[in-house]
């Protein structure tokens, strides 16, 4: 039985939101695939806004028939999109992964200007980690944070790529070093001092848009800090727990979608005078394939759980971080044996998807802290005396 975890108002949630996707996402996903339409993005992305969904994280936002809407039903919606064109789920979960932040460590007019649009799907989110030097070692950052008292400003200053939603995005929560720490701000994209100078051409993940941008002396009120001045690295580790589970819905979407694909032709292709899934080698990928689908979603949907019932912070990251690994590599053990049983299929775009979810699976493992990344937050939990090194 799939969705172990799940009661009846989490499958009815998930049967509604399936429904909508269909209605919504479906008919655009060539669009977003083929043509790498922002136009057909930005249309679901209002649409979402427009019914709800994009306020599941927020219960005293939340307007909906869920009576205890959470990260749950936000997994399931990054699922059930994942499954039909990934590039479109990375748009709405690095906006949710933006909106998060906004909601808990914003000042209330904040929240109006920023946050209020992003759940009503009118305007888009970012979030500004990476740099040239820095991924998941975000210690080293080298973006400068400072504070100008006589016009009472921040003043930032630095370079991060890899952004999604860059140049497009209406608001950017950046992180960067401050005297004291790591701390977190607010800049909307018409701050003077802020450029985008590049977007990038990925091998999967089309319609996704992925770029850089730059601060130079930019500018943003003082009331654009969230939380406390050097208070961004917990800021940013209660991000990752939420974005790491989203993840591991991102990742089952995929390998499910691949699965359904590689089922489905090994008992309609005809090799040597049967189904191609008479073959004990098929079999066995089918088999490998489906226990796999259904250990990540007993974890990602664990990890989902506790955070909706109070846990977050250290309390939640081995379990975010496995839900990530876990369902991750997933997608990409799927994808790569997916292609394999259709064979020559598998490769080309004029027999069906499996080559766009092979191209897509490869990031997976890599957006959101790295697969290695995720194993040394797991074995630190369960190594508490000695420091790993990377």
């Amino acid at each position: 039985m799939r969705d172990f975890l799940l009661d009846d108002a989490d499958r009815a949630f998930r049967a509604e939101v399936r429904d909508f996707l269909q209605r919504e996402l479906a008919p655009r996903a060539a669009d977003i695939e083929d043509r790498q339409s922002w136009d057909a993005v930005r249309h679901v992305v209002r649409a979402l806004g427009a019914a709800g969904y994009l306020k599941l994280m927020f219960p005293d936002l939340y307007k909906g028939k869920l009576e205890h809407p959470g990260l749950t039903h936000a997994t399931i919606l990054s699922e059930e999109a994942s499954y039909i064109n990934y590039a479109f789920e990375t748009t709405i979960a690095t906006a949710l992964s933006c909106a998060y932040p906004l909601h808990r460590h914003a000042s209330e007019r904040l929240r109006d200007t920023y946050l209020t649009p992003i759940l009503e799907g009118t305007a888009i989110g970012a979030i500004c980690v990476t740099e040239p030097n820095v991924g998941s070692d975000s210690a080293g950052m080298e973006t400068r944070i400072e504070f100008d008292e006589a016009r009472d400003e921040w003043v930032i200053n630095g370079f991060k790529r890899y952004i999604s939603n860059a140049s497009v995005a209406d608001v950017y929560i950046v992180y960067g070093l401050t005297g004291d720490g790591m701390t977190a701000v607010a800049v909307p994209k018409n701050a003077k001092g802020i450029s985008f100078p590049r977007n990038y051409t990925f091998m999967g993940r089309r319609g996704c848009i992925v770029g850089e941008v730059k601060f130079e002396n930019c500018r943003v009120p003082a009331d654009h800090l969230l939380g406390d001045k050097g208070g961004g690295f917990r800021i940013m580790r209660g991000m990752f727990n939420f974005e790491r589970a989203i993840l591991g819905g991102s990742g089952l979407g995929v390998a499910r979608s691949a699965f359904d694909i590689a089922t489905a032709h090994a008992q309609t292709r005809k090799s040597f005078g049967q189904a191609l899934g008479c073959k004990q080698l098929i079999w066995d990928k089918i088999a490998q394939m489906s226990w796999r689908i259904d250990a990540s979603e007993l974890i990602t949907y664990r990890a989902t759980k506790m955070y909706d019932a109070g846990a977050d912070g250290k309390a939640l990251m081995k379990e975010a971080a496995m839900a990530k690994l876990v369902a991750t590599e997933t997608a990409n053990y799927c994808a790569d044996e997916t292609v394999q049983i259709l064979g020559g299929d598998g490769l080309t775009k004029e027999y069906g998807r499996a080559e766009q979810l092979y191209r897509d699976a490869r990031a997976l493992t890599i957006v959101g802290g790295t697969s290695e990344v995720a194993k040394y937050l797991i074995a630190g939990r369960d190594l508490p005396d000695i420091r790993i090194t990377l």
